[in-house]
């Protein structure tokens, strides 16, 4: 049997005795090897599939890591990895979960950043450029960039000053038509209109802003993309390649659907489907794009935001088509949507942000500046908030610290599907301050909670369950755990704790903390997030003149990388075993 190319590449300098006809045997072994891979596992089947040439090329050119290359997402980095000495982690089943699906330094040399987030890599290649250029060493500098990260504002500012370093730096623009979903923007009409003339249309956004700019119509031809490559290495100034791929490229399912192939779980190769199809639950995707179509058909200035993640909640294609004027993708852009929808909040409209909860510190100045400082009531959704099992690119722990403490602000943390609708259903109808509503998981939880006319500061908690000397402060999702750790307390002692909701991340019910002080000795607080500066440090605060001892309970202030959730509660201490213990050590029952 005929050993193969890819078995061969230990590291990059293994390509650069391979003749062109090898190089693309080489990128068919890849892509083969990436689809049986993803099939396996999943991950981002399209932005990798469309990478393959371009990346092999870039390792057979320039001379990693001495050249030093950086990956804007890094999420189409596989091809990368198996180049740079893991190739094992694609190839063999037994190794598959030894990389994380971004660029690592603590797994390789040649990667330079832990990157998960957009709009990156031009900045961060300026940099690296920079401190070449006064340590007086000579390098080549690449930024790879998805046309999709353009849209955000980090990459016109590095755009912006690469321009004018004046001397090495290669961007290289992988241009597939496509962000997760379809592009939009002023912007991608010149990128197509680029694409239709072959770059020769007089109107260019790069030679506008200064840079020599080079164009290959098909960023999937090998020899086109090499030959581009040879061009610009070692050029003494700043350069445009701008390359056109196929999103999914060389599997055809993915290329047919590439929204839906952006990121797919495990799949039957053969036929593209799913191979783990999970059994139809309500989520809180779907309730929020039911409630949001439902409310703009009733009200043309009901109008939903997203940046550049649709379906975060549940806006598919042909939803989206239905409110063409009503639905609005600034494209991965979160600083961009933050304004508007605080401009549409000021002057009447109805507008809801819809955003991950890993992608919203892109917007600090924003929910400063704009929203909070200037009262706007825009409704802003945070999902996929709380510990997971992820990548530490995309933790969702960091939100409560970042927006608790803004003034104005009324950040809210529903415990069900009946709170959620109802605070939603408030925000939208208030006119007097922006508010955060923490989305309380993906599968949507029914229970009997009190629920309020209105959600307006001073804070008022929900009083669950009356008790006495251990009050439980569970927020948000974590009401669940509350609830069993007044059980497993009452099991355990025969005493029954106080349980109560706290509704609000932001302000204090100081009738009901005030009241607490009567007749408990032992506060516990709880929250699906980073313990420093969140919502139980506050109360901790709160107490801290009074003989109230206050237990916090919550993530740590870490990056946490793939671990699963049970071992990260355990490691935080955050079960309902561990609670009690700690509580009956304070109170000594």
């Amino acid at each position: 049997m005929k050993k193969s190319i890819l078995s061969t590449i230990d590291a990059p300098k293994d390509l650069k005795v391979l003749s062109r006809t090898e190089l693309k045997q080489l990128c068919g072994e890849i892509r083969e090897t990436l689809i049986r891979r993803l099939s396996a596992t999943g991950g981002h089947v399209g932005s990798n599939l469309a990478m393959v040439e371009i990346t092999v090329a870039l390792h057979t050119i320039f001379d990693s890591p001495r050249d030093q290359i950086v990956f804007d997402v890094s999420h189409q980095c596989y091809t990368h990895k198996m180049l740079t000495g893991r190739r094992t982690a694609y190839d063999d089943p037994g190794r598959y979960a030894s990389v994380s699906g971004f660029t690592n330094p603590a797994e390789s040399e040649h990667d330079l950043f832990a990157i998960g987030h957009t709009s990156t890599a031009i900045g961060l290649a300026t940099g690296l450029a920079k401190a070449r250029d006064v340590k007086g060493e000579r390098n080549n500098v690449i930024a790879i960039v998805g046309d999709g990260a353009l849209s955000g504002g980090e990459a016109f500012e590095g755009l912006n000053t690469a321009a004018v370093l004046g001397s090495n730096l290669i961007i290289l623009i992988n241009d597939n038509d496509m962000s997760i979903a379809e592009n939009h923007g002023g912007l991608y009409r010149n990128l197509r209109l680029l694409r239709v003339t072959n770059g020769r249309v007089e109107c260019n956004l790069f030679r506008a802003l200064g840079f020599d700019y080079r164009f290959v119509s098909d960023g999937n031809d090998m020899d086109a993309v090499l030959d581009a490559l040879i061009r610009v290495k070692d050029v003494d100034h700043p350069v445009v390649v701008h390359l056109c791929t196929v999103k999914g490229k060389g599997y055809g399912p993915a290329e047919e659907d590439r929204e839906k192939w952006h990121y797919m779980g495990p799949f039957d190769v053969s036929t593209g489907k799913q191979l783990y199809t999970p059994e139809p639950v309500e989520t809180y995707e779907l309730l929020t794009r039911d409630f949001l179509s439902d409310q703009m058909k009733k009200d043309r200035t009901v109008v939903a935001v997203t940046a550049g993640t649709p379906k975060i909640f549940g806006f598919d294609e042909p939803l989206r088509r239905q409110f063409p004027d009503q639905f609005i993708d600034v494209g991965i852009a979160e600083a961009q949507a933050v304004s508007m929808v605080s401009g549409i909040a000021k002057s009447g409209g109805k507008p809801v942000f819809g955003v991950s909860c890993a992608f919203l510190p892109r917007a600090c100045d924003q929910l400063l500046q704009e929203l909070a400082l200037n009262k706007s009531p825009a409704v802003i959704l945070v999902f996929f908030a709380g510990i997971s099992e992820g990548s530490q690119t995309h933790m969702g722990i960091f939100d409560i610290p970042l927006t608790i403490h803004l003034p104005h602000l009324i950040c809210l943390a529903p415990t069900c599907k009946e709170e959620y609708l109802r605070m939603l259903t408030w925000g939208l109808e208030q006119t007097e301050a922006p508010v955060i509503i923490r989305v309380p998981g993906v599968a949507v939880v029914s229970r009997g909670a009190e629920l309020m006319p209105s959600y307006r500061l001073p804070a008022k908690y929900e009083i669950a369950k009356r008790g006495s000397l251990v009050a439980i402060l569970a927020l948000g999702k974590l009401f669940a755990l509350g609830e069993q750790v007044r059980c497993h307390l009452e099991e355990r002692t025969g005493m029954a704790a106080t349980l109560i909701n706290p509704r609000y991340m932001t302000g204090f019910d100081t009738d009901v903390l005030e009241h607490l002080k009567c007749a408990h000795r032992l506060i516990v607080t709880l929250e699906d997030g980073v313990i420093d500066g969140g919502f139980g440090e506050r109360i901790a605060r709160y107490y801290g003149s009074s003989d109230m001892k206050v237990l916090s309970y919550g993530a740590e202030k870490a990056f946490v990388d793939h671990v699963p959730v049970r071992e990260q509660c355990e490691r935080y201490r955050l079960t309902a075993e561990q609670i009690v213990d700690d509580v009956l050590n304070i109170v000594g029952l």
